[in-house]
């Protein structure tokens, strides 16, 4: 059965008697269509042995669909009243652990304690798999979804709902506006989907953009094949920051200091790029190789 209390006229009366309103600066949106939150939990697939975690614990709601489900849920939420609000729907599993704080330590890594969490809850279950399923606050969902490719816990599936312009952006084909840094880290090593397309009016407090669920399930095949994951991630990022230039330019720009424009024509050349080749027009499987000859030529590199 769909839980009732997560709804415009729930949230509002429970947020009004502890005195607070939806915070933006934490990307407060919540999903108040019922059908839709169950669509998340049934996207993750869950098993009994799968250890969630969910960044944006919110009141609760999807956390307590969850739970059933899944051997533990990890779930975090920076915001202090909406920790207290939770506590009291989720009092009854013993089968979650709830972490107030920010998910990120920085931009580049998850805070310690959510890791050690995810690793405890792990170590617990035999054969255990690691999944994220969150309606993620827009403002981090970017570092979210990129930053568990790179954790010491590396997730099989992510759910999450996300503003549409990134869901675009990860599903993204070359040729295409969308694609960049973000469609080629993705789909290096997993198969992306959006499941569902979402209107403002299914949030409360609404927000000004479309949203969507995207599903994102890892390939171990595709992920094995990358020699130097965390080489591949920043020398990606480095060649799209102007992606609407040659790529000679920009892969010059980003070696500076570690290779001369010389080396970087025998690297283009090497891989028989046209001279007016742009960076959003290479394919995934062609910037995987070409990585690893930069990375024959600048084995210390860093962004």
């Amino acid at each position: 059965m769909l839980p009732s209390r997560q709804t415009k006229s729930f949230l509002m009366r429970r947020l009004r008697e502890i005195g607070v309103e939806p915070d933006s600066r934490h990307g407060q949106n919540f999903l108040i269509d019922l059908n839709l939150v169950r669509l998340i939990v049934d996207s993750a697939e869950l098993g009994p042995r799968d250890v969630v975690l969910e960044v944006g614990t919110g009141t609760g709601s999807l956390t307590t669909l969850m739970a059933p489900h899944a051997s533990h849920v990890v779930t975090v939420e920076i915001d202090s009243n909406l920790y207290e609000l939770a506590r009291e729907e989720l009092i009854n599993f013993d089968n979650v652990t709830q972490l107030k704080c920010d998910a990120l330590a920085n931009k580049n890594r998850f805070a310690p304690a959510i890791m050690e969490a995810v690793g405890t809850a792990l170590a617990s279950t035999p054969d255990s798999e690691f999944k994220l399923v969150a309606n993620l606050p827009y403002n981090v969902a970017t570092p979210i979804l990129s930053n568990l490719l790179l954790s010491e816990h590396t997730p099989t599936t992510m759910v999450a709902t996300i503003q549409k312009e990134l869901a675009d952006r990860i599903v993204a084909e070359p040729w295409t506006k969308d694609y960049g840094a973000l469609s080629v880290w993705i789909q290096s090593q997993a198969r992306a989907e959006i499941v569902r397309v979402m209107p403002p009016g299914v949030f409360w407090p609404a927000p000004k953009v479309t949203s969507a669920i995207v599903r994102i399930q890892i390939d171990p095949e595709r992920r094995a094949a990358i020699p130097d994951l965390r080489f591949f991630h920043q020398f990606v990022k480095s060649i799209f920051l102007h992606r609407r230039k040659f790529l000679r330019a920009n892969v010059i720009s980003a070696l500076k200091r570690h290779a001369t424009k010389e080396q970087v024509d025998e690297l283009l050349s090497g891989m028989n790029f046209p001279a007016d080749a742009r960076t959003e027009q290479v394919s995934i499987e062609t910037l995987l190789e070409f990585t690893e000859r930069v990375r024959a030529v600048a084995p210390d590199w860093k962004l």
